[in-house]
């Protein structure tokens, strides 16, 4: 069977899923779904109930970075797996303490008293990010860029004009050719919402 993605647009975890999709030329039928009304085979298929979700026909993948590792393992013509072991120090990094800071400062309505520390913890994060890469975080684009970026776009988007004053330019070089890239837009095309009778929509 063709594997079924279950995908909402605008989450850096979803978009990392379909980045690592499309590095692979890995075929899935894509289905977009509205978070505040997740339809019942979404459900179904992951009672955690987040994006991304990869239904193949051996099992269900809930977490973006397995999903990325999977479609790499059936293709990587780019080479993306082949990063050094620390760039799982990076990702975790990311998906942990940056991840914490990005909505504590995106929603920093909901603790306000926080967002000092929030803030704080993010500079240090993409300082240090700046500080570490080249073009690439790697000697070549990797998984690891791909992890990153989504998150990375998400915090830069807050506020643009004070990310583009900050004195991080290998890191903006990073993001702004990632914008640019045809794979971002590629991940980012808009698709309707999907519904039960629908025809199968494929992706890449």
């Amino acid at each position: 069977m063709t594997p079924i993605l279950y995908s909402f647009r605008r989450c850096p975890y979803a978009m990392r899923a379909r980045l690592a999709l499309i590095a692979a030329d890995q075929r899935v039928y894509l289905r977009e779904i509205a978070l505040r009304d997740k339809p019942a085979a979404f459900l179904a298929a992951s009672p955690k109930a987040t994006v991304p979700v990869l239904v193949t026909d051996q099992a269900v993948i809930a977490e973006s970075l397995q999903i990325m590792q999977w479609a790499l393992a059936q293709n990587d013509p780019a080479g993306w797996l082949q990063m050094p072991p620390e760039a799982a120090i990076w990702i975790a990094r990311c998906d942990s303490s940056f991840k914490t800071a990005l909505d504590g400062v995106k929603y920093a309505s909901r603790a306000p008293e926080a967002l000092p520390a929030h803030r704080a913890n993010a500079i240090a994060f993409l300082s240090d990010l700046n500080a570490s890469l080249g073009l690439w975080l790697y000697a070549k684009p990797s998984l690891a860029d791909a992890a990153l970026l989504p998150f990375v776009r998400q915090y830069a988007m807050i506020d643009p004009d004070w990310f583009a004053a900050q004195p991080w330019p290998r890191l903006q070089d990073w993001l702004a050719r990632f914008l640019a890239s045809e794979a971002f837009v590629r991940a980012m095309q808009k698709q309707p919402l999907w519904q039960p009778d629908a025809a199968p929509l494929a992706f890449p």
